[in-house]
């Protein structure tokens, strides 16, 4: 009789998931990735420009590199390649170009 009560009362414990708790784990990964994707684009952007930065800088070492060498300093930056310079590092990887102004590398957009 005991037993029969006791099944009677006893929960019934499926394994798995409802319908609804499915939906609100999916709704909060949606909007978690809503909310991560602008500022993932936002770093991509600012890495490049950390990274065009640190290419001035290593272009401006040439610079006065060839400055010591030649007694002078370069025309353009075309004069830089290919003895100190390859033709990929006159140009940023963002697009950005170096150019030389005054015996100074610059960046232009």
């Amino acid at each position: 009789m005991r037993n029969l009560i006791a099944k009677k009362f006893q929960k019934n414990n499926d394994a798995g998931f409802t319908l609804i708790e499915m939906l609100l784990v999916l709704l909060v990964i949606s909007v978690l990735i809503i909310l991560i994707i602008p500022n993932i684009a936002a770093q991509s952007a600012n890495v490049q420009d950390t990274g065009c930065e640190a290419q001035v800088r290593m272009v401006q070492s040439q610079v006065e590199a060839y400055t010591l060498n030649e007694g002078g300093p370069p025309a353009a930056i075309d004069s830089l390649v290919p003895e100190y310079l390859t033709s990929e590092q006159i140009t940023c990887a963002n697009g950005d170009a170096i150019v030389l102004t005054n015996g100074q590398a610059i960046r232009t957009e």
